[in-house]
């Protein structure tokens, strides 16, 4: 068992997330795993809700230190909201965190990444921060949704059946009253989240060459 750190806290703190949400994470569960006192772990983190930060920032760390040096501005923000996209995948309760005031800090890094990448792109500049933002909330509102998504799958029950199931729901409907859900249904069936995500920053980002001045 090593020493005692804020590191060591809240790689602990994740692993509790991951199991039972941010319900499941309080300093007696946290103190248990660790084999400590709530006292020696306050000494590392101030509150819960400093320790949810940390744990935020810890899960997004590999998705903002990609590296995309040479890589042209447009691929590098593909990267970027892939990264996170994944990262709020395998860690669902990400998407509520980053929707909180306390989790700013780490969102603002997010939006700081994505706008050197629009400035890059040649967008005027009283255009960079719509479109910064237009991306911003794109890549955290989907990601978010998805994992809510997954959160709130019956237990047992795949992604492919919950869909499956939507999915034949949407092709029963009235055709007078829902024309294109019906239309879409078997797109709904075979479709791919992440490729779905990617698919919607790719339309975002067409549109957002068209805010570039003609060379």
């Amino acid at each position: 068992m090593g020493a005692l750190s804020r590191e060591r806290i809240v790689a602990t703190a994740v692993a509790l997330l991951d199991a039972d949400g941010e319900a499941g994470l309080n300093f007696r569960a946290l103190g248990a795993r660790l084999r400590t006192g709530p006292g020696a772990i306050y000494w590392h983190v101030a509150n819960k809700s400093d320790l949810l930060v940390a744990a935020t920032d810890a899960v997004l760390a590999d998705a903002l230190a990609a590296d995309t040096t040479g890589h042209p501005p447009r691929e590098a923000i593909r990267t970027l909201a892939l990264g996170v996209f994944d990262a709020v995948d395998a860690h669902p309760w990400i998407g509520t965190q980053l929707a909180r005031l306390a989790s700013q800090a780490t969102t603002l890094r997010v939006f700081e990444r994505i706008g050197q990448q629009v400035r890059a792109l040649g967008v005027p500049d009283a255009a960079q921060f719509d479109a910064a933002s237009a991306l911003l909330n794109y890549i955290l509102g989907v990601a978010g949704q998805n994992a809510a998504n997954a959160r709130s799958q019956p237990p047992g029950t795949s992604r492919a059946e919950v869909i499956g199931t939507v999915a034949a729901r949407w092709a029963d409907l009235d055709p007078a009253e829902y024309p294109f859900a019906r239309a879409v249904a078997e797109q709904l069936r075979a479709h791919d989240d992440r490729a779905q995500f990617l698919a919607g920053v790719d339309l975002i980002l067409a549109g957002i060459a068209t805010l570039r001045p003609p060379s």
